[in-house]
């Protein structure tokens, strides 16, 4: 069990298809018109797999591919599953408000313990800001679990849509 794998939060996978990415694509272009279980976009050679609203809640992943062409038989899909964007960001957000009041607590408390002041509230605060941290990160690993089975099911959607085409599939570091 190595370190990398035990700390993925965003799960990434990469594998080919015998068809041309164009082909791919329109295979998914297709499904967004045939079935109503997935919200599928794209973008370019982007593909976004994502939950209805209606059946989504906070912790929902989406499913992102990039599907890129190796030759004009052949082509490279690169998956990244994700929590939704702005719950993304909110805690990225939330990290680096942590992570600058943190260091802010501890310049404080290091100017004052030069001038020979009193500097506990500051030391407390930079280990409220630890508790904190590790409060948001298990707090994003429990979301990603409880996304776990919708993961499969945007997979399975993939997999599906792809017409089993899913072969050497390798999770990417």
């Amino acid at each position: 069990m190595s370190l990398t794998n035990e700390i993925v939060l965003r799960p990434r996978f990469k594998f080919e298809v015998k068809r041309n990415n164009q082909v791919a694509l329109k295979l998914f272009e297709d499904a967004k018109n045939t079935q109503s279980d997935f919200i599928v976009s794209r973008v370019d050679n982007h593909v976004f797999i994502k939950i209805p609203k209606e059946k989504q809640h906070f912790w929902s992943p989406q499913l992102h591919l990039e599907i890129s062409e190796i030759d004009n038989t052949s082509s490279s899909i690169r998956g990244l599953f994700g929590p939704n964007p702005t719950v993304w960001t909110m805690f990225m957000f939330f990290h680096f408000l942590v992570a600058v009041l943190f260091i802010g607590f501890g310049a404080w408390a290091y100017s004052n313990w030069s001038l020979e002041n009193s500097y506990g509230i500051q030391i407390g605060i930079m280990v409220l800001m630890t508790v904190l941290w590790f409060v948001l990160y298990f707090a994003g690993r429990l979301g990603g679990k409880k996304g776990m089975d919708e993961m499969f099911l945007l997979h399975g959607f993939m997999r599906d849509t792809l017409k089993g085409e899913v072969g050497n599939l390798k999770t990417e570091d």
